[in-house]
């Protein structure tokens, strides 16, 4: 049966390039080295999974996803490719195939994992695809992350330890077998540490690492295991998930990290824990933020605020607020901002000190929630350069409560202090914490704080000539030509690349005046 013409399939085949018949053979081809050597496909069912819409057999859509992945440099799973997995809506009912059926989730998550270690084995990066609207991720996930997910007797029980899938979900998967609470325990420890290495270092240097480990896990909710273990270890999977698309968003793969974040909200929904779901789509909020879309960010906020439901501690909505609140100030909403960072604040303080927070809340303690006002009020002060003050105070506060060990964080707080001092006229200060964020920042894997530091850089050239300021230019001059690239495109950092000119840059007027409209994300 036919539905039309596979509008998605059509549009990756016009990126990759390829003619009808090529791709017929290296489907062959491809068929025969991941261990298929009795497929054979010809021009013409080439034509109909275009023209017509329709779907090929298993394994074509896995072979084709691979191809895709491999020419384009970015993950391309079968869903992309607008084949539908079975008991999966058809194409067109939900945006980009969310949400995801109950029973398809491990699948879907070992299958874009694979292709991920499959990208990093060749050198290639996921930097080709668009990022959906957060109106669009809202509007098709809302329905789903109010219900409650269907638990295993809905997706048909079956004895601990038997197969939920028949056939291979995915690639680079460890032969799965079923786990037990020893196994679940250390794969909890290792979260703990993924989680302390990116706080440290960035997300560059075990991304691959968390995301082999999401892969393994993937295999293993293949299985049916009992409860509580079912629940742990989907918990696991939506902590690693989180991660995943952190350590992505961290290096500049957005659409990457937008996939994970939403596989996490998944993986977390399956166990039941609805705030943790919520958790993972406001990271996709904050990722907006960055990228200069807070627009989108709203919407994905709102989606984590309701979703997350009653059983959201009051720490985990002052988190929310204080991402609200980041976009409102990019918006230049003063006012909206500093009530939604009031009402942060409150929820903060309500937290009892005898219930013990989740382990993925532990990391937004009283520090981050003054870093997170010091970037809110910092960003605001582009519109309203009175709002620096706030920020300096918040961020001088962050800075005596961050742990050391958190060294990402901390540069983060140096750059907002900066450019606080920068807007507020105090240039003397200014120098002195730009100076603490360059001594570590090179240190660090992190593409998000060279994009601050860009932001900063622009913010000095109303002190150009101005002795200190003009020594610290330089430096950063020196410094940048072994920055990551900016993750974010020109046309969301307004004069951050001056620093790629010669010592003649651009000289702006002295004071917050010669700052106004940019934007720090």
């Amino acid at each position: 049966m036919t539905k039309g013409p596979n509008a998605r399939l059509a549009d990756l085949f016009a990126l990759a390039g390829w003619s009808k018949g090529e791709l017929a053979r290296l489907v062959n081809r491809q068929a025969a080295a991941m261990g298929y050597p009795q497929l054979a496909t010809d021009t013409s069912r080439v034509r109909r999974w275009i023209d017509t819409g329709e779907t090929p057999r298993d394994p074509v859509p896995k072979v084709l996803a691979a191809l895709f992945t491999e020419r384009l440099g970015r993950v391309v799973t079968t869903e992309d490719l607008g084949f539908s997995r079975p008991g999966q809506t058809a194409q067109g009912e939900s945006f980009d195939g969310l949400p995801l059926p109950s029973g398809q989730v491990a699948a879907v998550l070992t299958e874009f994992t694979g292709m991920d270690l499959m990208l990093n084995r060749r050198g290639l990066v996921g930097a080709g695809a668009a990022l959906a609207a957060g109106s669009a991720l809202s509007s098709a996930m809302h329905d789903w992350l109010m219900a409650d997910p269907a638990g295993p007797a809905a997706q048909g029980a079956r004895p601990p330890g038997e197969l939920a899938h028949a056939g291979p979900a995915g690639y680079d998967r460890y032969e799965a077998a079923p786990v037990g609470l020893q196994e679940i325990e250390a794969l909890e420890r290792s979260v703990e540490v993924f989680r302390a290495w990116d706080a440290a270092r960035g997300g560059g240097l075990q991304r691959k690492a968390v995301v082999g480990q999401l892969n393994e896990v993937g295999g293993m909710l293949a299985y049916h295991h009992p409860e509580p273990l079912r629940s742990r270890l989907w918990g696991v999977a939506a902590n690693l998930a989180v991660l995943a698309g952190w350590m992505s968003h961290d290096v500049g793969l957005e659409p990457t990290a937008q996939k994970y974040f939403v596989i996490a909200a998944h993986a977390a929904r399956e166990g039941g824990d609805r705030p943790r779901a919520g958790e993972a789509l406001s990271r996709a909020a904050r990722q907006m933020v960055h990228l200069g879309r807070p627009d989108d960010a709203l919407d994905l906020v709102q989606l984590a605020q309701s979703g997350s439901g009653e059983q959201a501690l009051p720490r985990t909505r002052a988190m929310f607020h204080t991402i609200e609140a980041w976009a409102q100030a990019s918006m230049g909403r003063g006012q909206e901002m500093r009530r939604t960072l009031g009402r942060a604040e409150e929820l903060f303080a309500s937290d009892r000190s005898d219930e013990e927070p989740p382990d993925w809340m532990q990391m937004f303690d009283e520090a981050d929630l003054h870093g997170m006002e010091a970037l809110a009020f910092r960003t605001l002060a582009e519109h309203e350069p009175v709002a620096a003050r706030m920020a300096e105070r918040h961020a001088k506060r962050a800075l005596a409560l961050r742990d050391e060990r958190r060294q990402r964080s901390q540069i983060f707080d140096y750059i907002s202090m900066a450019s606080a001092c920068f807007i507020s006229d105090d240039p003397e200060q200014a120098d002195r914490y730009a100076r603490l964020a360059l001594l570590s920042i090179s240190e660090n894997s992190s593409h998000r704080t060279w994009d601050r530091l860009r932001e900063m850089y622009r913010l000095t050239g109303q002190y150009a000539g101005y002795g200190k300021i003009e020594q610290l230019r330089e430096e950063m001059r020196e410094l940048m030509p072994r920055a990551p690239r900016s993750s974010r495109g020109a046309r969301h950092l307004k004069g951050a690349d001056e620093l790629q000119r010669t010592p003649g840059d651009i000289r702006g007027t002295k004071g917050a005046r010669g700052v106004k409209g940019a934007r720090l994300v």
